[in-house]
C-alpha cells in the first residue's frame, strides 16, 4: 500500500477526533428544571457525539431542583464540589447524600430531585446521559416527608458490622 492509499483509507482525526470545549462555550440553551441551572458540553452540535450528552448543573446554596426524571436516559451525576442530598421515589420518599468525588447513577423514568445540603456553597455536578436526547419530564409531586434514609451499598461493597 502506498503511502496515498494509506492516507486516504485513514480517519480524518484532526477534524473527527478529540473535541475539546473550553467552559466558557457550555450551551445553557438546554432543556431545565427550577432551581437548577444546566449547561451542555457534550452534545451532537458541540463535538459530535451521537451516544451520550455531558454537561454541567449548578445548584445555588440552600436551593433544590423541582422533581423531574429523563425519560428512559440513564444519568450519571459526578459531584464537584458541595454536597447533594438526593431524593427520588414517587413521593420522593428516599433520600440519600453524596459529596465530593461520589458518582450518582439514576435509572431510566426514576422521578428524583436534587438538593443542594450546603446553605453558604453551591453545588457542582458534571452530569452524563445515554442520549443526545434532551429529555426532562418536570414532575407535580407532593415529597412525603420525612423521606426514608437509603445508605448506597452495593452487594461487593457491604457495610462493616456494627
Amino acid at each position: 500500500m502506498t503511502h496515498s492509499q494509506l492516507s486516504e483509507s485513514r480517519p480524518d482525526w484532526r477534524d473527527h477526533g478529540v473535541r475539546i470545549i473550553q467552559s466558557d462555550n457550555l450551551d445553557p440553551n438546554t432543556p431545565q428544571t427550577p432551581g437548577m441551572n444546566r449547561a451542555a458540553a457534550i452534545t451532537y452540535a458541540s463535538a459530535g457525539a451521537t451516544k451520550l450528552w455531558a454537561g454541567q448543573a449548578i445548584i445555588h446554596p440552600d436551593a433544590k431542583t423541582g422533581a423531574h426524571h429523563h425519560g428512559a436516559l440513564e444519568s450519571v451525576i459526578y459531584v464537584v464540589s458541595g454536597r447533594v442530598r438526593m431524593r427520588w421515589g414517587s413521593q420522593l420518599e428516599f433520600v440519600a447524600e453524596a459529596g465530593p468525588g461520589d458518582f450518582i447513577f439514576v435509572p431510566p423514568f426514576v422521578p428524583h430531585q436534587e438538593i443542594n445540603a450546603s446553605a453558604y456553597e453551591p453545588l457542582a455536578t458534571v452530569v452524563i446521559r445515554s442520549d443526545q436526547e434532551p429529555v426532562v419530564v418536570n414532575l407535580d409531586i407532593v415529597p412525603v416527608e420525612p423521606p426514608e434514609e437509603v445508605i448506597w451499598v452495593d452487594p461487593g461493597h457491604p457495610l462493616p458490622p456494627k
